[in-house]
């Protein structure tokens, strides 16, 4: 099955019962047995509900993996997979983070002596040098958010291979239409299901997916413990978002490639970020393991004045946080996604004032050009 019709015809997409080509929106939290013990697949919603499972078993599809799980957001999801490990465990991350992940690692998780270490895992000598004794996993998010670093997972996949680690890889941004990082040798892949997969700024959801009934078995007994679950309509909306991801995705790329002609030719933009130009570090890399270069851009204005005002001049671009949507959407990183992240790290980095990011939606691409052509004036 291709991967479009995966998007219609994959999992459970139906009720059986009554015939209904969508899944009901099961709003229950119990369930009748037949006698004590003896139940017909479902007991308590926090533990399964038809609607959850029914997205649950189309985004394991998706990403050809064996279970996958629906959370309350995606910051949930990366907290339960966080949880596999134990206190004094050490995990290699991604450098170029997003913010929530940056302030759950190091104000949260490092609480209960969960350690970590963020590298520059587009270089595999890096993320090889950090590993220690105490290591037991590798946290990748590629592309990244906001700079759109590569992360070669292949290799990545070699090196939790030799070390015994877990490998664990951010999808969000690629989606399971343009990247499968279980086929490239990932055991969990997750994503913020609020943005791509939800695709319509109505749902705010996490999904994981697994490579093992092993993993499987783990991660529903936290999911379980904690109750961290994604509502029945919550589930709904998502399966029904997936249905257009793939018209979505390319229809997305398509005006994203506009765009980024555009800002290449603008005297008043000094950097682009995106991994569709073959001057981007990460290009060949992203050749090779995606069939898509998504829709998010990042682009450096000169100075956070500049970029402000170029954020309260657009009108078609929605000044919001967030990305992944139909309409088309713009923020500041070093004040909004990423303010969390300490000034001198996002230096460091080259997370500056000036730079900009963009998550292009399904607009007319003329119109937003010419939006963002009025706004840099």
């Amino acid at each position: 099955m291709r991967a479009k019709t995966k998007m219609i015809h994959g999992g459970i997409t139906g009720d059986e019962q009554t015939g209904a080509v969508s899944v009901p929106i099961y709003q229950v939290s119990t369930y009748k047995q037949d006698s004590v013990g003896n139940h017909r697949g479902f007991e308590y919603s926090r533990t399964g509900n038809p609607t959850r499972h029914a997205l649950e078993s189309v985004i394991a599809n998706l990403e050809n993996g064996t279970a996958g799980f629906a959370f309350g957001s995606g910051m949930a999801a990366i907290t339960t997979v966080m949880m596999l490990l134990d206190s004094g465990d050490h995990v290699v991350m991604t450098d170029d983070v997003y913010g929530g992940s940056y302030r759950l690692m190091t104000k949260v998780l490092n609480r209960f002596e969960l350690d970590h270490s963020f590298v520059d895992s587009s270089n595999p000598e890096e993320v090889e040098a950090s590993i220690t004794d105490k290591t037991k996993a590798l946290y990748i998010e590629t592309p990244t958010n906001p700079l759109l670093k590569i992360t070669d997972l292949e290799k990545m996949s070699q090196i939790a291979k030799k070390h015994n680690l877990l490998l664990i890889v951010d999808n969000t941004f690629a989606t399971p239409y343009w990247q499968q990082p279980l086929d490239l040798g990932a055991d969990i892949v997750l994503h913020s299901a609020t943005k791509y997969i939800g695709g319509h700024s109505d749902v705010v959801a996490g999904l994981v997916v697994v490579n093992s009934d092993e993993l499987a078995e783990k991660i529903h007994f936290i999911q379980n413990s904690v109750g961290a679950v994604l509502g029945p309509q919550d589930s709904w909306l998502l399966m029904r978002g997936i249905k257009t991801l793939a018209l979505r995705m390319e229809a997305i790329e398509a005006n994203t490639k506009k765009i980024v002609e555009f800002l290449q030719s603008h005297e008043g933009v000094s950097t682009i970020y995106y991994p569709g130009l073959e001057d981007h570090k990460g290009h060949k890399v992203a050749e090779k393991q995606t069939s898509g270069h998504g829709g998010m851009i990042s682009f450096d204005v000169g100075s956070g004045e500049r970029a402000e005002k170029v954020l309260e001049s657009v009108k078609y671009f929605t000044l919001a946080e967030s990305l992944g949507a139909v309409e088309s959407l713009i923020s500041l990183p070093a004040k909004m996604t990423h303010a969390s992240i300490p000034a001198e790290r996002r230096a460091e980095l080259g997370i500056t004032d000036g730079l900009i990011r963009v998550s292009v939606g399904i607009e007319d691409s003329e119109d937003l050009m010419e939006d963002l052509m009025q706004a840099l004036k």
